[in-house]
């Protein structure tokens, strides 16, 4: 069985969620496996080794898991984007539009400076809109986002056209 296949068999479609007519991609099963997550992160490292980043930056929530994971795999800091209201210092704010609605994603203002490299890091992309917002937010604080990388990529959707100039890495495309 080759790794996408065996990585994929831990992904569990759930039909109309969060609301009718969104096929929800579940990694839970992912995560209660330690060879499987052992295994995800290995791949996410992977392609983005070379790119020396300083800090991974991971999206609210579930980035959160894979970010950390990953970053103490890369050596480097790590650092949460999170929902609005949920850090207690000045934050840089972005918006940005979902599937289906729109939120926010915040971070403290002096997360990153001039010279730092930041990988981004999610579960999954569908529109981008999520990890154009994180480019953004990293740029707000003048240091360089080096790359975007996600355990599952909608790859129907237009995620990469919202993250322009970024190279996306992701280990399974659906």
């Amino acid at each position: 069985m080759s790794s996408a296949a065996f990585l994929s068999s831990f992904v569990r479609d759930v039909p109309d969620f969060p609301i009718p007519g969104i096929l929800f991609r579940d990694i839970t099963p992912l995560l209660a496996n330690a060879a499987a997550f052992t295994k995800a992160i290995a791949a996410m490292a992977e392609p983005v080794l070379n790119l020396q980043p300083t800090h991974v930056l991971g999206l609210e929530s579930r980035g959160f898991i894979f970010g950390s994971a990953l970053a103490q795999k890369l050596g480097v800091g790590f650092v949460p984007a999170r929902k609005p209201g949920k850090l207690p210092l000045p934050t840089y704010r972005e918006g940005y539009g979902l599937e289906y609605g729109t939120d926010a994603l915040e971070i403290h203002r002096d997360a990153f400076g001039p010279g730092d490299r930041v990988l981004i890091v999610d579960d999954v992309m569908a529109t981008g809109g999520t990890a154009a917002a994180a480019q953004r937010l990293i740029q707000a604080t003048g240091a360089h986002p080096v790359a975007l990388t996600v355990f599952i990529e909608l790859a129907l959707l237009p995620g990469r056209e919202k993250v322009e100039g970024l190279p996306v890495f992701s280990v399974l495309r659906y």
